[in-house]
């Protein structure tokens, strides 16, 4: 079993949270002022209102890299959410990171991606970019094409509607800048014309988000590299003997059958990950101190000017390039997924066009709408469905039967 390096905190030793983490009695708070809760902190209460979302349960039916109805144990945006969510918990606990604020960001973070994963954002930007559209959009509303991050704070700031007070869920700022990771400079700039200072105007300033929003941001690539190795071999697509050529798995591989011999077939395959994972887990917690450390950052605002501080060691980072280079060429563009997601492409894009020239063929709240256009509200319409729903409502309206 891997140990921790000398010098590395396990992530069984809880500490206080340092100067330069996130602490929620110092939130920059809420957009709609709210009583605080009795028993729970405002980060806490993130993370609770994101469970409780309607886009967080659509997350179990919506494509990682394979389609829930290929098969049960593949996973989906909810099960990646929760693994990036652990992930986080674990490496924000030896960091002295407050661990509520990583699990609500890591939670949060695939909120707005559409069906069929990059597949439908690729397609629902593609036809928000035509110029008819474009040109169609109202002065109100976020510049076009469609990027995950944006819609995922489109989500919790806008979409959800819960409450009788605000529309959204009036997370925590610390929350919101975390879940935006990405951003184009036109979308930072409507972000700050609606709210100065706010969660736009680090794109337009080149600052850095805190370093809890950094490690979500991490253990999301430590997740789905992991998993997707596991889901790949589970769909026959990839095969342990090309798992030879990645060093960062096969490091591991040798290692488990060398204090395993005999050892082969998916409890091989199960203890190769896991000790990828160790590795990986105690290599950013060692790499990010050293930075912190030759940073000299001692508060927040030390770490919003200094640059990415939560990474993995340069020999580390390399690996991990390298293994998302071959689960691209060998997983991503495998010619089986490349077949599925040509047609999960036409079903988004059937709907859009679909929809654009029957409003009145989506719910009420998005056929007509305040503040934005109809490419907007077709898009948010789209970007909230699940997989199977997209698929049925695709041949409702169109007779295509692209799904079996």
């Amino acid at each position: 079993m891997p140990v921790a390096p000398e010098g590395s905190a396990t992530v069984n030793a809880p500490l206080l949270l340092q100067p330069y983490a996130c602490d929620p009695a110092r939130t920059r708070g809420r957009r709609f002022l709210e009583a605080p809760a009795p028993t729970r902190s405002d980060f806490q209460r993130d993370r609770d209102r994101i469970i409780h979302s309607t886009a967080f349960r659509r997350l179990v039916y919506k494509t990682q890299v394979f389609l829930n109805h290929e098969g049960d144990l593949f996973r989906t945006r909810l099960t990646h959410s929760l693994e990036v969510a652990q992930l986080g918990r674990s490496i924000a606990r030896s960091l002295g990171l407050c661990e509520d604020l990583v699990e609500a960001v890591a939670l949060a973070h695939d909120l707005g991606h559409t069906p069929f994963g990059h597949a439908g954002q690729d397609a629902l930007n593609a036809c928000m970019h035509d110029e008819h559209e474009a040109a169609s959009m109202l002065p109100g509303e976020p510049a076009g094409g469609f990027e995950h991050n944006m819609q995922s704070l489109r989500v919790v700031d806008d979409l959800e509607e819960r409450y009788p007070a605000f529309n959204g869920l009036n997370l925590c700022f610390e929350t919101r800048e975390g879940i935006l990771k990405h951003c184009s400079r036109a979308n930072a700039q409507w972000l700050e014309a609606r709210e100065p200072g706010g969660v736009g105007a680090r794109f337009l300033s080149g600052r850095n988000p805190s370093l809890e929003a950094q490690l979500a941001n991490l253990a999301d690539e430590i997740a789905y590299n992991a998993h997707d190795i596991d889901d790949g071999v589970r769909s026959g697509l990839l095969t342990l003997e090309q798992l030879e050529s990645v060093a960062l798995f096969d490091t591991y591989r040798r290692a488990a059958l060398q204090e395993f011999p005999g050892l082969k077939g998916r409890r091989l395959l199960f203890e190769a990950i896991r000790r990828m994972l160790s590795a990986q887990v105690y290599d950013v917690i060692d790499a990010t101190r050293h930075a912190v450390r030759d940073a000299g950052v001692c508060d927040v605002e030390d770490v919003r000017q200094a640059g990415v501080l939560v990474r993995f060691s340069p020999e580390m980072k390399r690996q991990s390039s390298d293994l998302k280079r071959f689960l691209l060429v060998n997983l991503y563009r495998h010619p089986q997924v490349m077949e599925t997601t040509g047609r999960a492409r036409q079903v988004v894009s059937g709907l859009y066009a679909a929809y654009c020239a029957a409003p009145e063929e989506m719910p009420l709240q998005h056929a007509s709408g305040e503040g934005v256009g109809l490419s907007r509200r077709v898009a948010d319409y789209i970007a909230g469905m699940t997989d199977r729903f997209a698929i049925k409502e695709h041949e409702r309206l169109t007779g295509q039967r692209l799904f079996t």
